[in-house]
Order: C-alpha cells, then sequence, then structure tokens
C-alpha cells in the first residue's frame, strides 16, 4: 500500500535527517558569519575614530606647515636683503678699482645705482652753488644728468628687489659703516628666523611621526577591517550553497508528502465509492426478499410467519376430510 502511494517511508526519514543537518550547519555558520560582521565592525568602528584623529591632526599639521613657510619665506628675504648690502659693501671697498673701469666689464646693480645717484648729487649741487656756467656747459650738465637719471631709473627695478640701501658715496667709511649695520640687522633677523625654524622642526618631527603612527593604525584597524569582511563573504557563500540544498530537499518532502497526501485522499475517495455501492446493492436485495415473503412466492424452512399459514391451511383441509369419513361411516351403520 506504501508504494501505491508514491511513498518511501526510509528514503523520507534518511531525507529528513540529511535536511536536519544541513539546517543546522546552515544554523552554525550564520552564527559564525554574524560574528566575522560584529569583529568587522568594532574594526570599523575603531579605523573611523582614528581616522577623525587623523582629520584634526592634519590640520594641526598643515597649520604649523604653514607657519614654517612663513618662516622660511622670511628667512630667505632677509638673507637675500643680507647678501645683497654685503654685495654693496663689497663694491664700495672695490670702489677704487671699479673707479678706475671695470676691467671684467661688470659692476654690481648696487654700485651702479649708488655711483650715478652720488653723481647726479654732486652736479646738481655744483649746478645750483656755482654760478656763470656758460650755456654750452649748463647744457652738457644737464644733459649728463638727464642720462644718468635715465640709468637709475632702469636700475631701481632690481634695487628695489634686493632691498639695497642708499648711501652717499661722498664719504666711503660712513657709506661702508652704514652698510655694514643694515647688513647686520638683516643678519640677525636670518638668524632669528633659522632658531625659529629649527625649533619648529622640533615639533614638525613630531607632528609628522603622530601622523604616521596615526595612519599606521588607521591601515592597520581598515586592514583588520576587510579581512574579517571577507572571511564573512566567504561564510556567505557557503551558505547559500548549501541553502540550494536545503531548499532542494524540502521540496522533494513537500512533493513526497503532497504525493501522499493525495495518494490518501483518493483511496478513501475510493473506499467510500465502494462501501457506498454495497450499501446500496444490500437494500435492493432485502426489499427483494420483503417482496417475495409477502407474495408467498419464497418459503424458508424454520418458523417463519409464512410457514405457520401453511401448515394451518393444510391441517384445516386434513381435519375436514376426517369429519366427512366420520359422517360417511354413520351413515353406513343406519342403512344396515
Amino acid at each position: 500500500m506504501a508504494e501505491q502511494g508514491g511513498d518511501n517511508p526510509r528514503a523520507d526519514q534518511d531525507l529528513r535527517d540529511h535536511l536536519h543537518q544541513m539546517e543546522t550547519r546552515v544554523r552554525k555558520l550564520r552564527d559564525s558569519r554574524n560574528n566575522h560582521n560584529d569583529q568587522a565592525n568594532r574594526f570599523a568602528d575603531q579605523r573611523n575614530a582614528i581616522q577623525s584623529q587623523y582629520k584634526e591632526h592634519k590640520e594641526k599639521l598643515d597649520l604649523s606647515l604653514a607657519e614654517m613657510k612663513a618662516i622660511r619665506a622670511e628667512q630667505n628675504i632677509h638673507k637675500t636683503r643680507r647678501d645683497a648690502i654685503q654685495a654693496q659693501i663689497r663694491d664700495l671697498i672695490g670702489q677704487a678699482r671699479a673707479q678706475r673701469g671695470d676691467r671684467d666689464g661688470k659692476k654690481s646693480a648696487s654700485f651702479e645705482f649708488n655711483k650715478l645717484s652720488s653723481e647726479v648729487d654732486n652736479m646738481e649741487k655744483v649746478f645750483e652753488t656755482r654760478g656763470g656756467m656758460s650755456p654750452k656747459k649748463e647744457k652738457e650738465t644737464m644733459e649728463k644728468i638727464k642720462v644718468m637719471r635715465r640709468r637709475m631709473k632702469e636700475l631701481e627695478p632690481e634695487v628695489e628687489k634686493l632691498q639695497l640701501i642708499k648711501v652717499d658715496l661722498s664719504n666711503r667709511d660712513e657709506a661702508i659703516a652704514a652698510l655694514k649695520a643694515e647688513a647686520d640687522a638683516a643678519h640677525n633677523q636670518f638668524v632669528e628666523c633659522l632658531e625659529m625654524a629649527k625649533s619648529m622642526s622640533k615639533e614638525l618631527d613630531d607632528l609628522f611621526a603622530h601622523r604616521d603612527f596615526l595612519k599606521g593604525e588607521g591601515d592597520r584597524f581598515h586592514n583588520e577591517f576587510v579581512a574579517c569582511k571577507e572571511k564573512a563573504n566567504d561564510v556567505h557563500a557557503k551558505i547559500l550553497e548549501l541553502m540550494k540544498e536545503v531548499n532542494e530537499a524540502r521540496d522533494k518532502l513537500k512533493i513526497a508528502r503532497e504525493e501522499r497526501e493525495s495518494w490518501i485522499t483518493d483511496h478513501n475517495a475510493s473506499v467510500t465509492k465502494e462501501m457506498k455501492t454495497g450499501a446500496e446493492d444490500s437494500k435492493v436485495a432485502d426489499s427483494m426478499v420483503e417482496h417475495l415473503l409477502s407474495a408467498g412466492s419464497l418459503t424458508f424452512g424454520g418458523t417463519m410467519s409464512g410457514d405457520r399459514a401453511g401448515l394451518a391451511t393444510k391441517k384445516s383441509r386434513s381435519e375436514k376430510k376426517k369429519s366427512m369419513r366420520r359422517v360417511d361411516m354413520t351413515a353406513s351403520r343406519g342403512r344396515k
């Protein structure tokens, strides 16, 4: 009967046992995957906290770097100014040679500018203080002054760029002393900037070291996060593969159950139909017997009511015959 319903109890039980084992394994895998994800989230939180610290620290570092850049720029300005003034001093010291004509044909902008400035001043003073200058001489002097001023105009951008000191070359010693004082001041400012840069350099080294530490910690936590997520993903992939088998087993059990239920339903319907047909046949038979019995067409041995009626009829007929015999015998005696 079991095989007729497409049911194999042993096979179904084995499949249910296998399904139970797979479902147990799925639950364990899900717990493992969730643990990996929880651990990954903890590493992500630590990474994010470190990254926030790194961001704040980098802002502080950027400000310090900007300050260091400004100090370096100021340091370079003072150095350039000092070097330019020292060049002027060297030019003044070598003025005698320069006045004889630079054999190399080279003159510094500072020396040339100061020399021209002094000559223009002297010529203007002579022009103003001395009278009686001939028109021709006056014209020549004015032309020379004009040419010198034009040349000074050409030299001004370079002189201003180097922040050179304009000195009066009429007194060479005083000019050299003034330039030395300016050079010393520029050098002192340069040294001050240098010391500030050195002090800040130590601070920057510490800031860079802490930045590198934070970056390393952030990278470490991120790598741990990635590793945990990869483990979680690997376990999840196994769950998906196993769930395919679980669903296949569930589908097989469902089909077997539906086939079994269908067979039981069909079987019950068949039995009910047979029982109903048999009951109807029994009623028909009983009705026919009842009809035959009531009509006297059918007799059974025993003490049925029909039997008793037949016996009564026969008995009545027999008694009637006996009575008739008695009458005949009486009559016969009388005639004798």
